[in-house]
């Protein structure tokens, strides 16, 4: 099988809670091998550790009466399972070297890739799997699951908050989770500052303890927005004013006056630039033609920063530009 999508979609938690439903507890160690990205996954690995466990034979279920009611909660196929997890960052030669593997030990063998790019995968690989794309989250599904993890942990949210946290996550559920857990510690630290005995820990299980504090105040949309470094509306209003089609000379003024104190500020220009972009594609005072070329420069204004350039020089010709194309009708 071949697992492929956006990040914090569920990709490797499905295969695992899968291999965990088929195994179950004593079986899953000798069972399933996973390999993940921080994990050294070049040729040699490929032809010695993932070729050793893919022809090794099949650990067996327990036996007796005590094997039966295992094997009645847990099917235990007759194969092994290799996850190979963020495979898009494996070498081609690697890559190559599991072509025969996958196909030599299929029958006691069977293998799932995750990743997150299915083009960096070579085709002869990708021809072997059942290709699954896992698309982002939907809202429902995601404000639903935060409110659970919210209960769970005793975190509190004000009305908005977890609307807030899937519209910054943008269908990343493992992002959104983090901004839960950053807003929950940061409202419990700034509720009671000094006390360190006011701290308890909610536990569903020993994985991933989230510490919150138990007088603590609730989340509000205020807090995720600034863990999540969503610049104000107030600042992209200000922009947006000095963009405005107006003379020459005061333009620039205007313009590079309000994108200094951003920077100065320290707001991201990736954030500014993704913020300024929803605002103006979606302005229907500006039109079609307008926002087709405005388009074509936020795209090369993203892949500069994507490349790394100066972010104040980036915002200010993203900007200047806009008020040209503005101005010129």
């Amino acid at each position: 099988m071949l697992f492929y999508g956006p990040p914090g979609t569920g990709k490797t938690s499905t295969i695992l809670a899968l291999a965990k439903q088929l195994y179950g507890p004593e079986l899953i160690h000798s069972r399933v091998l996973e390999l993940n990205a921080s994990d050294e996954r070049g040729i040699s690995i490929v032809r010695e550790k993932v070729k050793d466990f893919a022809r090794q034979q099949l650990s067996n279920p327990p036996a007796g009466p005590a094997g039966e009611q295992y094997r009645k909660r847990h099917p235990c196929p007759p194969f092994k399972i290799i996850i190979l997890d963020e495979a898009d960052s494996m070498t081609q030669d690697a890559q190559s070297a599991l072509r025969r593997t996958m196909e030599t030990y299929s029958r006691i063998t069977r293998f799932c890739l995750v990743c997150n790019y299915v083009t960096r995968i070579i085709d002869p690989l990708a021809s072997r799997c059942s290709k699954f794309r896992f698309k982002s989250l939907d809202k429902g599904n995601a404000a639903k699951r935060l409110e659970d993890i919210a209960e769970l942990e005793g975190v509190k949210l004000d009305e908005g908050a977890v609307d807030a946290l899937v519209k910054c996550s943008d269908g990343d559920l493992r992002k959104a989770i983090t901004f839960l857990q950053s807003a929950a510690r940061l409202v419990g630290a700034s509720s009671t500052p000094g006390t360190k005995n006011s701290k308890k820990r909610v536990v569903e299980d020993d994985e991933d303890e989230m510490e919150v504090d138990s007088t603590g105040g609730s989340v509000t949309v205020r807090v995720v927005e600034e863990i999540a470094g969503i610049v104000p509306d107030s600042i992209i209003d200000r922009l947006l004013g000095a963009i405005q089609p107006s003379n020459k000379a005061s333009s620039y003024e205007g313009v590079a006056n309000v994108v200094t104190g951003m920077v100065a500020d320290g707001w991201s220009a990736t954030q500014v630039a993704s913020q300024l972009y929803d605002r103006v594609i979606y302005d229907e005072r500006i039109s079609d033609l307008q926002k087709s070329k405005i388009v074509l420069v936020f795209s090369e204004v993203d892949k500069r920063l994507l490349d790394g350039s100066d972010e104040h020089l980036a915002i200010l010709d993203l900007s200047l530009r806009i008020a040209d194309i503005l101005a010129a009708g």
